[in-house]
Formats: structure tokens, C-alpha cells, sequence
């Protein structure tokens, strides 16, 4: 098996992560919103990764800063991870998950406090993501409670809970 290469966007692989995105899900939804996340003031780069094999894009995951508003009326800013995609002919050979150690390891390194994930909830178990309401959080995307993980970073991150808010370009896919 060739080695999974992890490494930060730049501005040449814009097209093929739009292929992977579109070739991943049905319909264009996850491209439009990482076109209008990386369009938005809060893009970082840095954390738009994508893996490769053998130079070739196969996969690409994105954190995006969203602000959680806790009870006590503070603010904090966490990561979303999402969209995250692999071209289905490479799936099941790690990619997704060399994206999401990346992903982690990366955020912890920038000291993000947190990271919650809107979907798939078991895949992202598997990482040590946890329901996201045994901190007593809640999003403001129309999902089920239990459609919601996170991870601290840092211990006492999510302490206290509150409401995740997402972007509003969130909406187009929830």
C-alpha cells in the first residue's frame, strides 16, 4: 500500500478537492460549503487538509472555527470538523482516518480547545470523539441530539456546556 501523505491545502488543490468532494457525496452541497468556507473572514488554511497518494488528491478534511455560547452569557471559539470526503474508489485504506489524526493533532498544536464533529457519530467514536451532550451541548443545526460528538483538546474545554454555533453556509447541508 502506497504511504498517505497529509499536508495542508494550497491554492492549486482548490479544483481537485471540489472532485473529491463531488465524487464523494451526492450532489454538491459539501463543495459549495468548503468554497464558502474558505470565501469566509474565519478560513484558516492551515486546517484545510488534504492526503494524497502517489501526488494525487484522494482526500480532504476541514476545521472551521464556530463559536460556542455558554450559559454563563462567554464566548469560546471551537473547530467543526466537516466536511470530510475520500474519492470512493480509495476508501477503506485509512484515509479518512490519517486526515482526522492529522486533523487532531494539528488543532491541539494550534491550541484549539475543542473540535465537534455534526454527523456520523459512530465513525467519529472510534477517534475518542464523545456525545456531545455529556458536556450539555446543543447546536444550532437542525440535527438529533445524538448526531453530535466532541473532543476535548484540552481538559475542560467544553466544561459548562452551551449552544455550538455553526455558520449559517452549515444550513445548505443540515
Amino acid at each position: 500500500m502506497h504511504e498517505v501523505v497529509v499536508r495542508a491545502e494550497t491554492p492549486e488543490d482548490v479544483r481537485a478537492i471540489d472532485v473529491v468532494n463531488l465524487s464523494a457525496f451526492e450532489g454538491e452541497a459539501e463543495a459549495r460549503l468548503v468554497d464558502a468556507i474558505r470565501e469566509s473572514p474565519g478560513f484558516i488554511r492551515d486546517l484545510s487538509l488534504v492526503a494524497e497518494i502517489n501526488g494525487r488528491i484522494v482526500g480532504h478534511l476541514l476545521l472551521s472555527p464556530v463559536t460556542l455560547h455558554r450559559p454563563d452569557g462567554s464566548e469560546r471559539t471551537l473547530l467543526a470538523l466537516g466536511p470530510m470526503s475520500v474519492v470512493p474508489s480509495q476508501s477503506h485504506r485509512g484515509i479518512g482516518s490519517a486526515l482526522i489524526r492529522a486533523a487532531i493533532n494539528r488543532a491541539r498544536d494550534m491550541r484549539y480547545r475543542a473540535i465537534v464533529v455534526a454527523g456520523q457519530p459512530d465513525y467519529y467514536r472510534r477517534f475518542g470523539f464523545r456525545p456531545a451532550a455529556e458536556w450539555g451541548l446543543t447546536t444550532n443545526l437542525p440535527l438529533p441530539e445524538d448526531a453530535v460528538t466532541a473532543m476535548e483538546l484540552v481538559e475542560g474545554g467544553l466544561e459548562g456546556g452551551g449552544e455550538v454555533h455553526y455558520p449559517d453556509v452549515f444550513r445548505q447541508i443540515f
